[in-house]
């Protein structure tokens, strides 16, 4: 059973937002896709702030990675984990393991998340 969760939604909403990191309007200025110049609107970046149902496409994507500043390989690994979900072992290598670090993988939890939290770093740091 694949794992899956609203994993899209958890990163824009450990950033955007009352009391975060920025606003949705500061959100939607800075989270542009790059290749077309398409940007999130303030209500849709509240619509995922909120939870709510909202398309993923390529453009939302790279939109989100470039306001959040976060890789786009990391950001797509939370939409596909949010869309398809992911096998258990699909999560211990690359982008998915780097997206479940983010999520929530604390290294002060203990010598086993820290093991595991500095194994998927060289993961991420090599081509």
């Amino acid at each position: 059973m694949p794992e899956q969760r609203d994993a899209l939604t958890e990163l824009v909403q450990a950033n955007v937002g009352a009391g975060r990191r920025m606003s949705t309007r500061d959100f939607a200025a800075v989270a542009v896709d790059p290749e077309s110049g398409w940007s999130p609107g303030k209500s849709l970046v509240g619509k995922i702030i909120a939870g709510q149902g909202y398309t993923v496409t390529p453009k939302l994507v790279s939109a989100i990675a470039e306001g959040l500043e976060l890789p786009r390989e990391v950001v797509a690994a939370a939409a596909h984990m949010q869309t398809i979900g992911y096998a258990i072992e699909e999560l211990t290598t690359g982008p998915a393991a780097v997206l479940i670090r983010t999520l929530g993988a604390e290294p002060g939890a203990g010598p086993k998340a820290l093991a595991v939290s500095e194994r998927w770093d060289a993961e991420a740091e090599q081509p």
